[in-house]
């Protein structure tokens, strides 16, 4: 095991991207002693600590109905999401896509998993060594997507998507004293977040009433994202950090088409191939 920080941001169906990324790396069977995974990078990152090579990608790409997470109209408005995170976080890993929950909590890899806490709109990075129920409950907070998906109680604290507080938590990997860091994005470079709209902002605020920290956190978003992505530019050219990268363009958030999830997973397995002598020579340098 390599002592290194991983760091693995969200974006919905972007991170198939971040699966055949992954997929390469423990085929390889190179392991990192930390990771930390954002909104569907926890579901990477989980799989990774579990190293279930292919796991991610069979429940994020499938033509089968039966396993589709998408609702219709009618459970829209019944269950106040569009997507079916039941089916994702207990069905899948209990039934469909079997979780390799022995291998996971028996790990030396220490596994964070980045949520946002409504009450206080700040970032936590969560673990769970032994309940299985917990571990999936904090890796659907850590997924649920603002105004599309419901908040998440965990331990009586209401959660959402870790990249409304944290998208790319370099910097708490700096904290933490690890001085590699690896980094799957799941944009291409010099990507930048559009400010929150005004429109949009009045849907948080109607939306999150009760929870201002959380309005302010969600609004401010791409500020503080964009921040974020300059210092990891300026780490890069400092030669501090590893960053992989989509060079083609990403699919959509909440892409279904097989065909192009296929490529885009196809996409990040090849890149890590290409760059795995990169890698390597950042880790031994």
């Amino acid at each position: 095991m390599t002592e290194a920080g991983l760091v693995l941001e969200g974006g919905a169906t972007r991170g198939v991207f971040t699966s055949g990324a992954l997929d390469y790396l423990m085929e390889k069977d190179l392991y990192f002693s930390y990771v930390v995974g954002v909104s569907a990078g926890s579901c990477n990152a989980v799989d990774y600590v579990s190293k279930q090579i292919g796991r991610t990608r069979d429940c994020m790409i499938h033509r089968g109905k039966e396993y589709s997470y998408y609702y219709g109209l009618k459970d829209f408005v019944k269950e106040r999401s569009l997507l079916d995170m039941d089916m994702v976080f207990n069905k899948y890993p209990n039934e469909l896509f079997p979780f390799d929950f022995d291998t996971y909590f028996s790990n030396d890899m220490t596994c964070e998993i980045v949520t946002t806490n409504c009450l206080t709109g700040n970032a936590e990075y969560m673990t769970e060594e032994s309940d299985r129920d917990r571990l999936m409950k904090i890796c659907r907070a850590s997924s649920s997507m603002p105004l599309v998906c419901p908040i998440v109680n965990v331990d009586g604290i209401p959660y959402l998507d870790g990249g409304l507080a944290d998208s790319i938590p370099v910097k708490h990997v700096q904290e933490k004293g690890l001085k590699k860091i690896v980094l799957i994005l799941t944009r291409p470079e010099g990507y930048r977040k559009k400010p929150t709209s005004k429109a949009v902002g009045k849907l948080y605020r109607k939306m999150y009433s009760k929870y201002p920290a959380l309005v302010r956190t969600c609004i401010r978003r791409p500020v503080m994202y964009n921040r974020t992505e300059e210092y990891i530019e300026k780490l890069e050219k400092e030669g501090n950090i590893f960053v992989l990268r989509p060079e083609m363009k990403p699919v959509s958030r909440l892409e279904k088409d097989y065909d192009k999830l296929m490529t885009f997973y196809d996409h990040g397995y090849e890149m890590m191939k290409r760059e795995l002598p990169r890698l390597e020579a950042y880790l031994e340098k």
